[in-house]
């Protein structure tokens, strides 16, 4: 611990044990209750998330290296599974718009919501296109483009204690944002990707290794905590596992994943390192400063 502030260290101990017990044993009230989304924030208008969907499904393409041009032809007959969709599967509609045949969407939590916002968010997507996307689209619902009665067997909602999906070389594409850096096992995920995955399939990550609002003074100072203490506090809220990059690396080796990109997307204050080092708990230790300083990154591996 960091040990700056005993008393509210012990009351935030305290607080967060209690809570992780809430979502431990009853999943559905703790999502209910802390509201969330999968997207951070809950207060975006519907007009907002529609964008901030339509960025996602971009941003994975630009990664990939594919132009808008040619993403109906990189998609089509193609199955896609998505790692944590949230509440709302915005890019699973626009992967089926744009010519996927199906997704898979993988979740920990029971998010999937038919909220009158997210029927309005699915709505807002629909608003936004036109001929045979817009139809690709409307046939992803139960009753033709009414968001309300459900989806077709075209996007399928799993959800799975341990986010894994148990699946064999059914997918083509295998994608998530700001997922990964959340499981409780990532080598157990990198096993289930690539597992899913059929011969030549590509995997897509944004990962995200801030402290998601956890730290106190210094942003790497969630990294004080012992890995026993964190356990015990998140383990079963979807929080931080607070794995550095050097084992995301270790897990693409052990699994035999090709690297295809690996590119840092947020870099630590060099300064927060030297000042957080000497309260890192056991297990940073001995991580170099150069995987310390990577807060988030892109990774794209091919199962070869």
């Amino acid at each position: 611990m960091y040990r700056q502030n005993l008393i509210q260290d012990l009351t935030r101990i305290i607080k967060a044990i209690l809570t992780n017990q809430f979502a431990r044993w009853a999943p559905h009230l703790y999502i209910k209750y802390t509201k969330q989304t999968g997207r951070g924030s809950n207060e975006a208008s519907p007009p907002e998330v529609a964008r901030y969907f339509q960025n996602c499904f971009m941003d994975y393409f630009n990664i990939l290296g594919i132009s808008s041009n040619a993403i109906p032809e990189y998609l089509s007959g193609k199955h896609v599974f998505e790692y944590g969709p949230g509440d709302v599967p915005g890019v699973a509609l626009l992967m089926i718009a744009h010519g996927a045949e199906r997704v898979t969407c993988i979740d920990r939590f029971p998010m999937l919501a038919f909220s009158p916002k997210n029927i309005e968010i699915m709505n807002q997507l629909m608003a936004n296109m036109s001929g045979e996307i817009l139809q690709r689209v409307r046939d992803c619902f139960l009753e033709n483009g009414n968001p309300s009665s459900g989806f077709s067997s075209r996007i399928q909602y799993l959800v799975r204690q341990n986010g894994l999906s148990g699946l064999y070389e059914e997918a083509d594409l295998i994608i998530s944002r700001a997922v990964l850096e959340h499981t409780n096992d990532l080598s157990a995920s990198f096993t289930d990707m690539r597992q899913a995955l059929r011969k030549g399939g590509i995997t897509a990550h944004q990962v995200d290794l801030k402290s998601h609002g956890l730290h106190r003074k210094n942003p790497l100072d969630f990294l004080t905590w012992s890995n026993y203490l964190w356990s015990w506090m998140y383990s079963y809220k979807g929080v931080p596992n607070r794995l550095r990059i050097n084992h995301y690396r270790e897990c693409i080796v052990s699994t035999n994943f090709k690297t295809i990109l690996i590119q840092p997307t947020a870099i630590a204050n060099e300064q927060d390192i030297k000042s957080i080092r000497p309260y890192l708990a056991k297990s940073f230790q001995n991580i170099s400063d150069e995987d310390l300083l990577c807060l988030g990154f892109w990774v794209v591996l091919e199962k070869i």
